[in-house]
């Protein structure tokens, strides 16, 4: 087995370029390739996963106990696993550390591989290595890959200066290149579904990694033993029972979704049913709806175009089917969208207007309390404050004020500052991101919720029948 930690020294060093070629050059090579992310994010992961031909897995050490990142990594570890880190390699939260990148790569024994952005750097180059090595000597930097790279004539002596002084092998050297570069925007880069040329614009990285980083080097430095999987009970769960059918939209618009839940909802007993939000007219037959995070304020207009889809989905909700909704899907289900001057009609379910703004109105790291409006059944151990993300420019507006919600907000913002999860009907529509990780278990609550609401509905079809 070959496990690594893709990490810099700060943030845009260009490591997510280099995992992303990595990725796709390695399994260009046959290799099993298993991607990880480390933090809360969705759009590096589905580059990753889509250049490894394996769903990206997200690894947290703010949301997740020890024992849970150490569980994740092992059960889904194949030959080759790459972690991606996320800013700088000691960079975290906690002054002490114990969230930080290094932290992640002591807990599962990663060797780091050090991005370094060379622009201008010569012998400066060496105090930068020697004082990441020397910060934390527990950390293994196993070797370095260099980036953004003025020419043949910098490169060599970039690698004199780093023989001489360090003991840290160059395992990659990679010239300045624009095509290199993935389009990005206020939350990072554009999400691959929303690319037409992301499998073009892979392989093209792929290739250029391949020809200027040692491969077979990088292999040799980063073999390591398996992890043993920790003995640790799975999220809590309740009981499952008859299978559901869930809509779930996944086009250009929505893709922002947990490989982690989707596989917990259908551990739940779901059965998980794409549609598109853009071009489909009709939603499926389904017992549930659920719409994750995304962008649709940049596919506003063809959102707003689809009045048959638009139409079916407020009189499903109307109706009472249940839904769920996080960020972009709660932005879909709003009266509007007002985006660059214009404003976009929505879907009408939530009695609210959608402003976007040029700076974050939420983003970061959430705790959530839950109120006793929440509509999803839980077990008998009480609620636990919850712990979860947003990254929103957006604000929902204009709602009538005996809206009812499912939170209270003791960190981050969600809707209004206080409260996050608005409830209408059978819907919960919040800004938050969860994860069904540790003491949130929303995935099979909210299956638990579709198939109560589904045993009501057919319970009062049969007492209509009888009363015939």
């Amino acid at each position: 087995m070959n496990r690594m930690l893709i990490s810099a020294a700060h943030k845009s060093s260009g490591k997510t370029m280099v995992s992303i070629g990595l990725c796709a050059a390695l399994a260009a090579r046959g290799h099993a390739v298993q991607p990880f992310k480390k933090g809360p994010d969705y759009i590096d992961p589905m580059w990753l996963g889509q250049a490894a031909g394996h769903s990206c897995r997200n690894l947290d050490l703010y949301l997740m106990e020890n024992d849970d990142v150490v569980a994740t990594f092992a059960r889904h570890a194949s030959e080759v696993n790459l972690v991606e880190g996320n800013k700088g390699l000691y960079d975290g939260l906690a002054l002490d550390g114990s969230n930080s990148n290094a932290a992640l790569a002591k807990l599962l024994d990663l060797p780091v591989i050090l991005v370094i952005d060379a622009r201008g750097m010569t012998r400066g180059i060496a105090p930068l290595i020697l004082g990441y090595q020397a910060f934390d000597k527990d950390i293994n930097i196993a070797g370095v890959i260099l980036n953004n790279l003025g020419g043949k004539r910098h490169e060599s002596k970039l690698r004199e200066v780093i023989e001489h002084y360090t003991d840290v092998p160059v395992i990659g050297a990679i010239q300045h290149d624009e095509r290199l570069s993935i389009v990005e925007r206020h939350l990072g880069l554009m999400p691959s579904n929303e690319s037409h040329v992301a499998n073009a614009k892979i392989k093209q990285i792929g290739e250029a990694i391949a020809e200027q980083v040692d491969l077979d080097k990088l292999l040799a430095l980063t073999k390591k033993e398996p992890l043993p999987v920790p003995h640790k009970a799975l999220v809590s769960a309740l009981p499952c029972g008859d299978k559901v059918r869930i809509a779930i939209a996944r086009d250009r618009a929505f893709g922002f979704y947990y490989a982690d839940d989707l596989d917990a909802l259908a551990a739940a007993g779901a059965e998980l049913v794409p549609f598109d939000a853009l071009r489909d007219a009709h939603l499926p037959e389904v017992d549930g709806l659920y719409i994750g995070g995304g962008f649709p304020e940049t596919c506003a207009a063809e959102l707003e175009a689809n009045t048959a889809l638009r139409g079916e989905i407020r009189q499903a909700i109307a109706g009472g089917m249940p839904a769920y909704a996080e960020c972009g899907g709660l932005m879909y289900l709003s009266r509007s969208i007002a985006y660059e001057g214009r404003s976009f009609d929505m879907v009408g379910a939530i009695p609210g207007d959608v402003k976007m703004h040029a700076k974050p109105i939420g983003r970061g790291y959430v705790h959530l309390q839950e109120d006793a409006e929440h509509p999803w059944p839980r077990p008998d151990a009480p609620a636990k404050q919850i712990k979860a993300h947003e990254f929103h420019y957006s604000s929902l507006e204009n709602l009538p004020p005996d809206s009812r919600f499912a939170y209270h907000v003791a960190r981050g913002y969600g809707i209004n500052g206080e409260r996050d999860g608005i409830i209408v009907n059978n819907l919960l529509a919040s800004y938050t991101h969860l994860r069904t990780i540790g003491s949130c278990y929303w995935a099979t609550r909210f299956v638990g919720f579709i198939r109560r609401c589904k045993g009501q509905a057919l319970e009062s079809t049969s007492m209509k029948e009888n009363a015939l």
